[in-house]
């Protein structure tokens, strides 16, 4: 029993050590260049300093004119999340082709994240194909961002996330996504 108890012991610190050295960091930025990682993006000024901070990417073979239509019309009761639809989506499949009633995606209006449509980011401000920047509702994480924008390196689409939320105070955080055309 004091050996499994002495084994469990050194198995904690060694598997949090490996975790935070080598898995977190992958998490963190899976799919991005370091470039991609260390640009600044549209929106940093709303979490000057960020707790967490994180950006991954995927390619995308398509322009950022090609990618817009698809990102402004997303969201849980709208197109979908193009992600596992059985969890972000609430089982609905996402949609498979561009929604031309969902085109007009306008600062004030809310990017649903609930069922009901009701809760979600409020789009604080857009500049199309280049940036869309999102802020938390009635959260007490404040401000958030979203942001398409090309890099000219790689048909790529990271994805950044920014936080300063703590529990008890407001704080700002953002969301940023971006595509990039080929270069």
């Amino acid at each position: 029993m004091r050996s499994r108890t002495l084994l469990t012991l050194l198995a904690a610190p060694t598997v949090a050590l490996v975790y935070s050295r080598y898995v977190r960091p992958w998490q963190l930025s899976w799919g991005a260049t370091p470039d991609e990682v260390s640009h600044p993006l549209p929106g940093d000024e709303l979490v000057t300093r960020p707790t967490f901070n994180a950006t991954r990417a995927i390619t995308i073979a398509a322009s950022p004119e090609e990618i817009w239509p698809w990102l402004v019309q997303v969201g849980l009761t709208r197109a979908g999340w193009y992600s596992y639809d059985i969890l972000d989506n609430l089982a609905r499949p996402s949609a498979r082709h561009i929604i031309p009633e969902l085109q007009n995606l306008a600062p004030g209006d809310v990017v649903p994240m609930s069922p009901d449509g009701k809760q979600g980011m409020q789009v604080h401000s857009i500049d199309e194909p280049h940036s869309m920047i999102w802020v938390h509702r009635e959260t007490p994480h404040g401000p958030g961002s979203s942001t398409p924008s090309p890099t000219g390196q790689r048909d790529s689409s990271p994805e950044s996330v920014r936080d300063t939320a703590g529990c008890h105070r407001p704080s700002p955080s953002r969301w940023y996504s971006s595509s990039a055309t080929s270069g």
